[in-house]
C-alpha cells in the first residue's frame, strides 16, 4: 500500500499474490510494465529456517522470475544480510554473511536481481498495515500489563511510508546497492516503550535478551544501516515514523 501510495501520480499496477504467484514465472497476460518495485518476499524468518527451500523458492526463485522480464528493478533486501558483529553502522560496501536462512536467501536474492536492479537495503519495517512490531504491541497491550520484548538487538525502526518516499527519490539515481533506513537506532524494547508512550498505553516493557526468548534463526544484534553515498535520500528519525504511522492506525 506505501509504495502505490508514493507512486500515486503514476500507472501502477499493483498485484496480490493470486494475481501473480512470483515461485512462478509472469503471467502471460501482464503488460509489458515500465518498471518494477519487488515487495514479494517470504519474510517469516523463524519459518525459513524450518523449510529453508519454501524461503529460497520466493525470495531467490521468485526475484529471478521478475527479473526475467528484463525490465529496472526495485529489489527490497534486509539488514539480515548482516551478522550483527559490527557496532558501527552499516555501509553498502561492509562485508555481508548472514547468520540465519533468510538472511541467506535475501542476499541471494539480491545477487538474482541482476544488474538491472536497485538493491534496497532497509531495516525493522513497519506501518499501519499487515504483520509488524507496531501492531502486534498494540495488540498485545489490549490485554495485558506487561509485556517481555528484546533488549539486546540494536536496529533503525522504518516507517514504510518514508520508504516508500525514498524508492521515488532513489530511482533517479544509479542503479546497485543503497541502504535506505530510519535516522536513529534503538531496540526492540525502546521501540515498544516509544510505541505505548506515543499511544498513550499503559503497558510495561520489560527487557529480556536474546537467548531468553529461544527463537529458532539467530538475528543479527547490531543491524543498523547508514548510505555511504551523498546522494541518497534521507528518511526521517524512527521516531517521526512512529508518530505518522500510528495516526495512521
Amino acid at each position: 500500500m506505501a509504495l502505490a501510495e508514493a507512486f500515486a501520480a503514476d500507472d501502477v499496477i499493483p498485484l496480490t499474490r493470486h494475481e501473480w504467484d512470483v515461485t512462478y514465472p509472469a503471467p502471460p497476460d501482464l503488460s509489458s510494465p515500465d518498471m518494477i518495485l519487488h515487495a514479494a518476499a517470504w519474510t517469516d524468518v523463524d519459518g525459513a529456517e524450518a523449510d529453508p527451500q519454501g524461503a529460497a523458492a520466493v525470495n531467490v526463485g521468485g526475484t529471478s522470475n521478475v527479473a526475467e522480464l528484463g525490465v529496472p528493478l526495485v529489489y527490497f533486501s534486509s539488514d539480515y544480510v548482516f551478522d550483527g558483529r559490527k557496532r558501527t553502522p552499516y555501509g553498502e560496501s561492509d562485508t555481508v554473511g548472514p547468520l540465519s536462512a533468510y538472511g541467506r536467501t535475501k542476499l541471494h536474492g539480491e545477487a538474482a536481481a541482476g544488474e538491472n536492479a536497485w538493491i534496497v537495503r532497509s531495516s525493522w519495517l513497519f506501518g499501519p498495515t499487515g504483520q509488524n512490531f507496531v501492531r502486534t504491541m498494540l495488540r498485545l497491550a489490549r490485554d495485558r500489563d506487561e509485556v517481555a520484548v528484546i533488549g539486546d538487538q540494536r536496529g533503525s525502526p522504518t516507517y514504510v511510508g518514508h520508504l516508500a518516499e525514498a524508492v521515488r527519490d532513489l530511482i533517479e539515481l544509479p542503479r546497485g546497492t543503497w541502504h535506505l533506513a530510519a535516522q536513529g537506532a534503538c531496540t526492540w524494547a525502546e521501540l515498544a516503550t516509544a510505541i505505548f508512550d506515543e499511544a498513550g498505553v499503559a503497558c510495561r516493557v520489560r527487557p529480556i535478551t536474546t537467548a531468553e526468548l529461544g527463537r529458532p534463526a539467530p538475528r543479527p544484534s547490531y543491524s543498523v544501516l547508514r548510505s555511504e553515498h551523498k546522494e541518497t535520500p534521507r528518511l526521517p528519525h524512527w521516531r517521526d515514523g512512529l508518530r505518522a504511522c500510528l495516526e495512521r492506525l
